[in-house]
């Protein structure tokens, strides 16, 4: 039999299974996304003592069960719950969606320690400095770089024209194509959307900003234009409608 995996985790999301188990879904440090089952969990009172509840930081060890996609929880011992996250509805509605959009790209099994970092630090970050529309920018474009799917937004996904030389209007962003296009390409795709270049020059900011969030940006007018783009393609990757987009409505 192989040894427990034991790694830092945070949890996703979980649901009933059965009349006392419950399945749940864990971003890790070490194994990617890990699903398993928590035998016992919706009773007891001793083992998983508040540590399946979203948005929590543990210490997981499970262990993989032969001929099932589903490994079996053993422990979770609690590192940090992030209970000011639960303290108002816009800290809930940031948070749901920082682990949806977390959940819909990362791969099952598939170890993004960088990832899993940004989870975490995103989640102190609403704790701790409450939610901006400026880092929820910001997190969604270093989430999409740490998971493979980056937008090209410095020059045209088709002819390759560089925004930074050509700001003229008519710039927008398809999805499908992965990136922004520009006046001349955007009539060939009916699904894109309209970028300004001040939208567009705040993303290039923000996607050039490594791994902090400039503190000198003060970017949410100009930002909620883009919304409707970058959430379109979170969701044109993650393959999935993100329903916590909508609960995020109100607060943006």
């Amino acid at each position: 039999m192989r040894s427990p995996c034991v790694t830092p985790a945070i949890v996703l999301r979980s649901w009933p299974f059965g009349e006392s188990d419950k399945i749940v879904s864990f971003l890790t440090e070490s194994h990617g996304k890990v699903t398993g089952i928590a035998k016992g969990a919706a009773r007891s009172r001793r083992r998983f003592v508040n540590t399946l509840e979203p948005f929590s930081l543990v210490n997981l060890r499970f262990q993989d069960r032969p001929h099932s996609t589903l490994a079996f929880v053993q422990a979770c011992d609690p590192i940090r719950f992030f209970k000011d996250l639960t303290a108002s509805l816009e800290k809930i509605a940031y948070a749901s969606y920082l682990v949806e959009i977390a959940d819909g790209l990362a791969g099952e099994r598939e170890e993004n320690r960088k990832l899993f970092g940004h989870l975490r630090e995103g989640l102190v970050f609403i704790e701790e400095n409450g939610p901006s529309l400026s880092f929820l920018t910001f997190f969604e474009l270093r989430l999409l770089k740490l998971s493979g799917y980056q937008p090209v937004l410095e020059h045209c996904r088709r002819c390759a024209r560089d925004f930074r030389e050509n700001a003229q209007p008519g710039w927008s962003f398809s999805a499908r194509d992965g990136g922004v296009l520009c006046g001349s390409c955007s009539t060939l795709r009916r699904e894109t959307i309209p970028l300004s270049g001040a939208a567009l020059q705040a993303l290039l900011e923000l996607q050039r900003a490594g791994s902090i969030l400039p503190q000198h940006l003060s970017l949410s007018p100009v930002l909620k234009e883009s919304r409707p783009a970058l959430l379109r393609f979170l969701q044109y990757q993650a393959r999935k409608e993100l329903k916590s987009a909508f609960f995020l409505d109100d607060f943006l």
